[in-house]
C-alpha cells in the first residue's frame, strides 16, 4: 500500500498563510466557502472554542485578498475568479480577557485603526466607533472598487468572559451591539459576512435589525464546515495511523454533531497525533 508523506501537525496554527508555507497538513475546508459564498452574504456560525473557526476565517481572508498561490490543488482553486480581490475587514476578540466599556471601546478602535491602516484608507479618530465603522466600510469600497468582507471572530467572547459579573457583562454587550449596528446599513458596501462564536446570538440584543444573518450552526449541509470528518482522518491524516488504534480515536474524538455529519475536534485530534499516547 502507497502510504502518503508526513507532514507537519497544524497544532494551534490559526494562520492559513502559515499552515500552507510550512507544508502542514490542511483539511481542505474551501468546498463549504464555495458553498457560502455561492449561497449567500450574512452567516452566523457557532462552535466550541478551537474547533478551527479562526483557521476558517483566516483562510476566507486569503480567498477574498486573493492569494491564488496558497489555493494550490484545492477544491476551490478552479471555481474563484483571481483577477478580482475585495477589501477584507476583520475583527477578533479572541485575546485576553475584556474589563468593561472602557477596555473594549479601546480594543475595537485599536482593530479598526488596524484594519484601515492595512487597506491602506483614512478614518476620523474623532468619530465615534459606529461613525469610523462606517466609513472604514465605505473607504474601503471607494478605494478597492469592491465591496467588503467582514469577518468576526469569537464575537461574543467579551460577554461570555465575564458572564458572572452582570455590570461588565451588561457594559461590554452594550458596546458590541454599538459596533455591530452599523452593519445592518452597511448593505451597500458588503459582499460577505460571517461572525463566529462560541454562544448562539439573539437577534433582539446584539444585532438588532439584522434580520438577514443566517445562522448556519445546526444546517446538515454546514455540519462538518469545522473540525474532522472520519474521512479526513484516513485520508489526510494517513501518515500518521500507523500503530494507533483507530477504533480508539474515534470512541475518543468523534463525538460532535450538529444534525448531520460526525465530526472529531480538530484540536484535540492533533495534540494526539503529536504526542502518540
Amino acid at each position: 500500500m502507497h502510504m502518503a508523506t508526513k507532514r507537519k501537525l497544524p497544532t494551534g496554527i490559526q494562520s492559513f498563510v502559515k499552515l500552507r508555507n510550512e507544508g502542514c497538513y490542511y483539511v481542505d475546508k474551501t468546498p463549504y466557502m464555495h458553498q457560502l459564498i455561492t449561497q449567500g452574504s450574512y452567516f452566523f456560525l457557532s462552535r466550541p472554542r478551537r474547533f478551527g473557526k479562526s483557521l476558517f476565517l483566516d483562510t476566507l481572508q486569503q480567498l477574498f485578498e486573493g492569494k491564488r498561490e496558497l489555493f494550490n490543488g484545492l477544491f476551490i482553486e478552479d471555481k474563484w475568479d483571481w483577477q478580482t480581490t475585495y477589501p477584507v475587514v476583520r475583527f477578533s476578540f479572541g485575546d485576553g480577557v475584556v474589563q468593561g466599556r472602557a477596555a473594549l471601546d479601546e480594543r475595537i478602535g485599536y482593530q479598526l485603526r488596524n484594519n484601515a491602516a492595512r487597506l491602506g484608507v483614512t478614518i476620523e479618530l474623532t468619530d465615534d466607533i459606529p461613525g469610523q465603522f462606517r466609513t472604514l466600510l465605505m473607504a474601503a469600497q471607494k478605494k478597492y472598487g469592491q465591496n467588503a468582507a467582514l469577518l468576526i471572530d469569537e464575537y461574543d467572547k467579551p460577554i461570555l468572559d465575564n458572564i458572572e459579573n452582570t455590570e461588565i457583562a451588561t457594559q461590554n454587550r452594550e458596546g458590541l451591539k454599538n459596533l455591530y449596528s452599523v452593519i445592518k446599513d452597511a448593505d451597500p458596501f458588503l459582499k460577505f459576512v460571517l461572525l463566529t462564536g462560541v454562544s448562539k446570538f439573539s437577534k433582539v440584543s446584539l444585532f438588532s435589525g439584522l434580520n438577514n444573518l443566517n445562522d448556519i450552526t445546526l444546517d446538515a449541509k454546514y455540519s462538518a464546515i469545522c473540525g474532522y470528518t472520519d474521512n479526513d482522518i484516513d485520508e489526510v491524516f494517513e501518515p500518521e495511523l500507523e500503530g494507533l488504534d483507530r477504533d480508539k480515536i474515534r470512541e475518543w474524538y468523534n463525538g460532535y454533531n450538529w444534525r448531520g455529519t460526525s465530526v472529531y475536534n480538530p484540536f484535540d485530534v492533533l495534540l494526539y497525533l503529536e504526542k502518540r499516547e
